[in-house]
């Protein structure tokens, strides 16, 4: 029977149930990407443009790494959607506890890395020297944080792959707001500027990870997490490995093709670089929206293979195709419009507001083809095909996006140029996605039989 938290996408009216799990997981998204604007709308209004940029300048470090987290928690929510559609509770029960030892090894080393090596990425990006010290210090405490953010990550996933998606958007609600709250003391009161955002946001990470590492401790479901339990199960560390390494390897490289492009923006200087960091937060808010039906399609699929009905499998897709791109049309389209104000919320310089508003001109009209290229590389992981999807996004969007920094960019060294490399790949990587689902769905089915037909 399923229990109160929990959405089971293998029975009953399908598209009513796939509007359920991806309104939480959308809002959850937006108040994760709330750290980072209050991070920068505090800094920008109440300490300066050049704490912005220092804010800015590591902002796509920061997301490759996280990417890497999120990547890696894929392989936990796939695992463990399918044993929950298959009713297993031996393999839900090892996946969980195996998911969480993985989150606190992995978020150590992670912090460990960042932590250390700051200065030279930071360096290596061509971030200019009157911004460098401050863009250090803040890496530094966000990344002292990564394992907290690591077991968050990792436990929301859990929660997701059951269809829970309502207590993750309650847990980090209640971290946002403390994240506001402590944002506008240090920096206001304390004077701390981004020392104070960066300890915030840490600070406030780690309230949802004790609210998620609760919930998973107290629950009477299959997914209860006891702590006498807690261990490496070998073929379940295989599986969750199989299918999160190449997620996560998709998602960092996806960031190091943006870690070019920022080491490209800071040529341009600092205005231009906090113009592109607002921009860059509310196409951040955007492309939330439009992603927020990957993990919906990777939960729905996942559950509809492990009960073994491949035409409700399919009208996952179909429904998520819809929805996905009504939605990147509707947020692209009020983005594209309010342009100017919005970036006005994160700085008050005209030239810092036209410089944002301008990213925001060329992003807008194609962006939902961002959504379709992720709602479909969620698909065909779901399928259990995760390596596929990242070799497509790696060659579609992350190498064709370095070869033009380097080659037409080159030639024509402008921001148009810069920027419009970001719809081209969008669109290319979304119709090979397809392609491949299409070519693939047969052999998910015979192989997905193989293993729950017996």
């Amino acid at each position: 029977m399923t229990k109160k938290h929990e959405i089971d996408m293998s029975t009953g009216s399908l598209l009513p149930k796939l509007i359920k799990y991806t309104i939480p997981v959308m809002l959850s998204g937006l108040l994760q990407l709330l750290f980072n604007a209050a991070d920068l709308v505090v800094v920008g209004r109440f300490a300066s443009s050049d704490a912005l940029a220092q804010v800015g300048a590591t902002t796509a470090i920061i997301h490759l790494i996280v990417n890497l987290l999120i990547g890696l928690a894929t392989g936990t929510n796939v695992i463990i959607a399918r044993y929950f559609g298959a009713k297993d509770a031996r393999g839900m029960s090892e996946t969980v506890h195996t998911t969480m030892v993985l989150a606190i090894i992995g978020g150590l080393l992670i912090g460990f890395i960042g932590t250390v090596f700051a200065r030279p990425l930071l360096t290596k990006m061509g971030t200019p020297p009157e911004i460098l010290d401050g863009a250090v210090l803040y890496m530094q405490i966000i990344f002292i944080g990564m394992p907290v953010s690591a077991i968050y990550n990792y436990g929301s996933a859990i929660l997701r792959a059951v269809g829970d998606t309502k207590r993750p958007l309650y847990f980090l609600a209640a971290a946002g707001a403390l994240n506001v709250g402590l944002n506008l003391f240090f920096v206001i009161v304390c004077h701390m500027a981004v020392a104070g955002v960066a300890l915030a946001t840490t600070l406030s990470q780690v309230l949802s990870m004790i609210l998620t590492v609760r919930c998973l401790m107290k629950s009477d479901g299959i997914y209860r997490l006891e702590l006498k339990k807690l261990r490496i199960y070998k073929d379940k560390l295989m599986q969750l490995l199989h299918l999160g390494i190449p997620a996560g390897l998709q998602g960092c490289v996806f960031s190091f093709s943006n870690v070019i492009i920022q080491s490209s923006i800071n040529t341009f200087g600092a205005a231009v670089i906090s113009g592109n960091t607002a921009a860059a937060s509310i196409d951040g808010f955007m492309f939330c929206a439009v992603d927020s039906f990957n993990q919906t399609a990777t939960s729905a699929i996942s559950q509809n293979m492990g009960a073994r009905d491949y035409k409700r499998s399919e009208k996952v897709v179909r429904y998520c195709t819809i929805v996905t791109s009504l939605l990147g049309i509707a947020v692209s389209m009020i983005a594209m419009i309010l342009r100017e104000p919005l970036i006005g919320i994160y700085a008050s310089e005209a030239e810092v507001i036209e410089h944002g508003a301008y990213r925001l001109l060329v992003l807008c009209p194609v962006y939902f083809t961002a959504g379709l290229m992720n709602m479909m590389g969620g698909v065909n992981r779901g399928l259990g095909y995760s390596l596929l999807p990242t070799i497509v996004s790696l060659i579609g969007a992350c190498a064709f996006r370095i070869i033009w920094i380097y080659t037409v960019f080159a030639a024509v060294p402008t921001l148009f140029m810069l920027y419009v490399s970001y719809p081209i790949t969008w669109a290319l990587t979304a119709a090979a996605h397809y392609v491949c689902y299409f070519i693939i769905r047969k052999k998910a089915y015979a192989k997905n039989e193989a293993i729950y037909g017996q």
